[in-house]
């Protein structure tokens, strides 16, 4: 049996600027994820928008999501 888990994390009230360089600042990252792991990541406006999927695993899943938003707090402090 496969169990699929897709999460939806949104950060709003942003300025488009941040959106913007938070999307790029995690761009490198977004790469050779593992099979059945994905990560999609918009700028929608003053949003940023995280679309999370991951196939059979969710502790990877979770630590996926928890690496990237300790990446989301570190390029917010560096930039206000």
């Amino acid at each position: 049996m496969s169990l699929t888990c897709q999460v939806q994390i949104t950060l709003d009230n942003l300025t488009k600027e941040k959106a913007q360089t938070i999307k790029k600042a995690l761009e490198p990252d977004n790469v050779d994820f593992p099979p059945g792991l994905s990560l999609k990541v918009e700028n929608i406006d003053n949003m940023v928008v995280f679309y999370f999927e991951n196939e059979n695993n969710l502790k990877k899943l979770i630590s996926t999501i928890d690496e990237v938003l300790s990446h989301v707090q570190m390029s917010l402090q560096v930039i206000d």
